[in-house]
């Protein structure tokens, strides 16, 4: 790894990262796009979070479109339910498997009862965890293994079931998610890296040794870090500001940020209080690439609570984004309230 960095400013690394994460232009319909907006994984641990995420991202999504066939549910980073593309299971499980031994036994032990329980069939966690004589949260110590999917509605227990083992080197498998996370949360370190995919060190720090000859040094206002080299030409794009609105829900992977990163993305202590709370997180506003506000909803009426003064077309802006929100089991309109 060259230790010549490039200087990169907030907005370059931020137009880069609304770029590769596609909010600046939302992508056509079809299963590539949805790969696409699921690089590093959608997290789903708010009912319909990864429907809504796809939707800020890919062209006429409807409700339906997180059970898209090409999608799948899993125990994801840090043990999270995502969403992510059917093709890329290896990435989000084998790459997050431990290197410790006793660990890794502990997982496919997990898998390998789960499954002669099953024997094909699904069934909720509780129950199977009732079944095995083990909480029922302790079967996601099984999901690095790529063995074990699951669906969840929001609103049930989540059904499980077991697939065969993906067929690639689970170190392979951490190269590409530690390139994916480079990728979309970049400018990144090894910690920063760990800290998402929920993996212990030195994991991180393997996968960008594995990297150097790929990887690309940089300094950004709040530090030293690497990007992979094969974006440079994008964090050297002209930085332009999308003029569109996104409402991006409770832990969107743009906003899925710890320690330092987050002040880049929001310099305001008080505001990032207000984003990152201790309990649940709200959604955010995005408009004209910059985030502008927090919200939640409660069943079709959705709050918006705005961080500056937004002119009358820009509320009507924000407001026909909010009102198009493709919500299962909502068939009534969505109703806007503002919290000045």
């Amino acid at each position: 790894m060259t230790e010549q960095r490039l200087e990169l400013s907030r907005d370059q690394v931020l137009a880069h990262r609304r770029s590769v994460a596609a909010l600046d232009q939302r992508l056509p319909p079809g299963a590539e796009s949805l790969r696409r907006a699921a690089w590093a994984g959608l997290q789903d641990s708010m009912p319909r979070a990864a429907l809504l995420s796809i939707h800020a991202r890919v062209e006429g999504t409807p409700p339906t479109t997180w059970e898209d066939p090409s999608l799948v549910q899993l125990w994801g980073p840090r043990f999270s339910a995502y969403v992510v593309a059917a093709t890329d299971v290896a990435v989000f499980t084998l790459g997050r498997l431990s290197t410790d031994a006793g660990r890794r036994r502990f997982a496919e032990e997990t898998a390998d009862r789960l499954e002669a329980l099953l024997g094909g069939r699904r069934m909720t966690y509780g129950e199977a965890g009732l079944a095995l004589g083990v909480q029922p949260n302790s079967l996601r110590y099984g999901a690095p293994t790529g063995r074990i999917l699951i669906r969840w509605d929001g609103a049930r227990q989540p059904t499980v079931w077991t697939v065969p083992p993906p067929d690639i080197d689970p170190f392979a498998a951490r190269l590409e998610l530690a390139r994916r996370h480079l990728h979309v949360f970049g400018p990144a370190t090894a910690t920063t890296f760990e800290e998402w995919a929920g993996i212990r060190s030195p994991g991180g720090r393997a996968a960008y040794e594995a990297l150097a000859g790929s990887l690309m040094a940089v300094r950004t206002p709040i530090g030293e870090a690497w990007i992979m080299a094969e974006d440079e030409a994008s964090f050297r794009a002209s930085v332009g500001r999308p003029s569109g609105a996104r409402l991006l829900p409770s832990g969107d992977t743009y906003f899925l940020l710890q320690g330092r990163d987050r002040e880049l993305l929001v310099s305001d202590r008080d505001r990032r209080s207000a984003l990152w709370t201790s309990r649940v997180w709200p959604g955010a506003v995005m408009l004209g690439g910059e985030l502008v506000a927090t919200w939640r909803r409660a069943s079709r009426d959705i709050t918006i609570q705005p961080w500056q003064h937004l002119s009358a077309p820009e509320r009507e802006t924000v407001r026909a984004e909010a009102e198009a929100l493709p919500l299962p089991g909502i068939t009534e309109p969505l109703r806007v309230h503002w919290v000045d």
